[in-house]
């Protein structure tokens, strides 16, 4: 089985920017690594700075089951039919495949299609050398242990005391959710010069391990604006050369 790392945080602290400069410095080093990449936040943005259009989620074919549950015959395999579907939502890329979790639009919990997804992933991850799960803040999705074991957990902070308080926060809710996980680091994300000392300094007295300071790039604010994917980042871009240099290093890619 290979790595399963979950990169989570509070809104607005660039968690899916992290997770798609992180496989954007993977490909261009070494594309027979297999990644699978699971957007799991509802709010889907890990295909548009990857650069990729989804056509079908989770959440389509939560509702396409429910939809289906009037006409499907009694003794009609559920779980056979909902792997078949989770396939056709597979999105194959060179060096990566992605699977986006959608939001339901209907009433009602993912409960039953969670059970299902757990049982399809924990069959499937064994195929991937790395599989990349972009989380909801608040360990939302973990909770539901789609995934059995996570080797890292990274938490993305901004550079606020407040933003490491979360940081805590998060790891005493995996804790509690009695979540398996190896590691529990930080990547500290749009960082000034100024502020590394202090971030190290609060952090150290949280006693949660920083494994990257990501400085505050242009090229990055640049690309968000206008809407273009993060992999078209150039090499020399500050928020690059960290995660390259440092980051997947810290994280044992």
């Amino acid at each position: 089985m290979g790595k399963v790392i979950a990169i989570t945080g509070k809104g607005g602290t660039g968690k899916t920017a992290v997770t798609a400069i992180i496989i954007r410095s993977l490909l261009k080093r070494d594309k027979k690594t297999t990644i699978l990449a699971i957007d799991a936040d509802p709010d889907a943005n890990l295909a548009d700075a990857l650069g990729d259009e989804v056509e079908m989620t989770v959440g389509d074919i939560r509702e396409e089951i429910q939809d289906s549950r009037i006409s499907m015959p009694p003794d009609y395999d559920k779980k056979q039919f909902f792997a078949a579907k989770i396939f056709e939502a597979l999105l194959e890329k060179d060096g990566y495949d992605l699977l986006v979790m959608g939001r339901s639009e209907g009433s009602g919990c993912y409960c039953y299609l969670n059970s299902l997804l757990k049982g399809i992933m924990d069959e499937t991850i064994d195929d991937y050398d790395l599989v990349l799960v972009d989380s909801p803040a608040g360990l939302e999705h973990l909770s539901r242990k789609t995934i059995s074991e996570v080797d890292s957990l990274i938490v993305v902070t901004d550079e606020s005391r407040r933003g490491l308080k979360t940081a805590e926060t998060i790891r005493q809710l995996a804790d509690e959710l009695d979540l398996k996980y190896g590691n529990l680091y930080v990547i500290a994300n749009k960082v000034h010069d100024l502020s590394k000392d202090q971030i190290l300094k609060v952090a150290g007295g949280l006693g949660l391990k920083v494994i990257g300071m990501i400085p505050y790039d242009e090229n990055v604010a640049r690309l968000d604006l206008v809407g273009d994917p993060l992999v078209g980042l150039p090499d020399d871009s500050p928020a690059v050369v960290e995660v390259e240099e440092q980051i997947i290093k810290e994280i044992g890619l």
